[in-house]
């Protein structure tokens, strides 16, 4: 009997996910596509752990629209509301937790997630993309590390990650399969080289986003898709703005789709230098520019769309294009793990075109 039958025959059903990102919650709805096109799967509850960053809860909720139409049940959680919110919300949670037969993260790095995950006894446990960060939590897993986001890499522990490490060791247990008591799936869109023991893999190659969005019109010109390695303290505000601007001049980029969590005082500034449009998008880029209108060529700097972008627009006769991380623009803070990752980011693309790294604009 396999573990979901096990659940299914005893007292846990259903399947809960939580979700703290836009991206996150549109992987969920593949994941889900796919499960009911090859199995009967079981009611899903989408829980929204919600952030406080304006941006990213316009584009939740966006989301959380889209989930609703599919006939998914969303909860939406003010998780980051107060010095108490975490503790009601954990409360209004545990019950449900405990009866799920199934559980979906997107963000297996999340403290949030993590102590959640020492709450339930699901029979199935599933990862669904996060990015580029699946990359690293599945070769953390398969070497047996501590989960570790990778531009934090090299860093000291801080007291919190001390004090929070006896859970954080728990969710990793709980993230590893356990023979017939416990399986691991992840979903992701991601090249995954390194695959732990059990964890089985399943691709995501977009079909929901393409049944439910496009063609897209496509423009003449080329749009631009900005990243927050400078918000990660990865990459140097003024090399990354010079960058931008030579990138920009030497494809003939008009546009700027503004990543999530850059600041607000980076893209004033980056508007004024370079002269782009910059947009802020009400939904994951994937989904945008499958919607349309979108540039003939999409230009981008190593992330997570360099993977996801050409499956979302697989057939139609839109080009990515990416272009490589200079060491000269990089930090002093940076981890020492930055370069090399950011490398594998790019080499790994399937279906793009790969630019050397721009030199700065004069």
């Amino acid at each position: 009997m396999s573990p979901m039958s096990a659940a299914r025959s005893g007292r846990r059903s259903g399947t809960l996910c939580f979700v703290e990102s836009p991206v996150q919650l549109l992987n969920v709805l593949e994941w889900a596509h796919r499960a009911e096109s090859t199995d009967t799967t079981d009611r899903i509850t989408l829980v929204v752990l919600s952030p406080t960053d304006p941006m990213t809860r316009g584009q939740l909720r966006r989301m959380a629209e889209l989930a609703r139409d599919e006939g998914h049940t969303v909860r939406w959680e003010e998780a980051r509301g107060g010095a108490t919110a975490p503790f009601h919300t954990i409360g209004g949670l545990a019950g449900a937790l405990r009866k799920a037969a199934r559980i979906v993260i997107g963000d297996p790095f999340s403290r949030y997630v993590q102590l959640l995950l020492t709450i339930t006894r699901a029979a199935e446990l599933v990862v669904v993309d996060d990015g580029t960060a699946t990359m690293e939590f599945v070769s953390q897993l398969a070497r047996g590390e501590r989960l570790v986001r990778w531009h934090r890499r090299g860093g000291r522990p801080g007291p919190r990650d001390v004090v929070f490490a006896p859970v954080s060791a728990a969710a990793r247990r709980r993230l590893t399969p356990d023979g017939t008591r416990r399986t691991v799936e992840v979903f992701s869109a991601m090249p995954i080289d390194s695959v732990p023991d059990g964890v089985r893999v399943t691709r995501n190659d977009f079909t929901w986003t393409r049944a439910r969005f496009g063609p897209p019109r496509m423009t003449k010109g080329a749009d631009l898709v900005g990243t927050s390695l400078v918000e990660t303290g990865v990459v140097d505000p003024d090399r990354y703005l010079e960058a931008v601007q030579a990138l920009a001049r030497a494809h003939g980029a008009t546009r700027y789709f503004a990543h999530r969590r850059e600041s607000s005082d980076k893209l004033h500034r980056l508007a004024t230098e370079t002269g782009l449009e910059v947009v802020r998008p009400d939904l994951p880029l994937e989904l945008i520019a499958r919607r349309g209108p979108i540039g003939r060529t999409i230009l981008s700097f190593p992330s997570t769309v360099v993977h996801t972008l050409p499956l979302a627009l697989a057939g139609t006769e839109v080009r990515v294009a990416v272009c490589d991380i200079d060491p000269a623009w990089l930090t002093e803070n940076a981890s020492p793990r930055a370069q090399g990752f950011l490398s594998g980011v790019t080499g790994t693309a399937r279906d793009v075109h790969r630019l050397a790294s721009v030199a700065p604009a004069m």
